[in-house]
């Protein structure tokens, strides 16, 4: 199955870097841009985030909420962050099972994916890359934003 434009998100609860877990449905009123990436400290992952990190307030005057979703654990998480200053929330989805049901997992594990949920939770922007070496940037993203208002 793949997510796209005008679903309803599927819900899901995944761990947090923190320790806490985070309900995507409970964060309903705001919206949330869900990055689905193959792992943390690797190359274009890292150009990635690193990249929506240096917009951050572009996407906070927005009311959008960045979270980055990887099979990654916590304490992977937590390094990745405090290395590169990340300014948002990592989750664990160790099984891919949430991938998997938004339609980024791919043989070789986790495909590099954007979602951009609306504050009614339903999905405003979907983008699932064929080929992990490449990303969506900040400016188009920003833009797509704009556009789904």
């Amino acid at each position: 199955m793949t997510i796209k434009e005008g679903d309803v998100a599927l819900d899901f609860t995944l761990p947090a870097d923190d320790g806490s877990s985070y309900q995507l449905a409970a964060h309903g009123g705001r919206a949330q841009l869900l990055v689905f990436y193959p792992g943390d400290n690797t190359p274009v992952c890292t150009a990635q985030l690193c990249d929506y990190r240096d917009g951050i307030e572009e996407f906070a005057g927005l009311d959008v909420d960045v979270i980055g979703i990887s099979g990654d654990n916590a304490e992977s998480h937590r390094a990745f962050r405090a290395k590169h200053s990340l300014p948002f929330t990592l989750l664990t989805d160790a099984g891919l099972q949430v991938a998997k049901a938004w339609g980024a997992k791919g043989l070789m594990g986790m495909k590099r994916a954007v979602f951009l949920v609306d504050a009614k939770q339903v999905v405003r922007y979907a983008h699932v890359e064929s080929v992990a070496l490449f990303r969506r940037e900040r400016e188009e993203l920003l833009d797509a934003i704009r556009a789904a208002r």
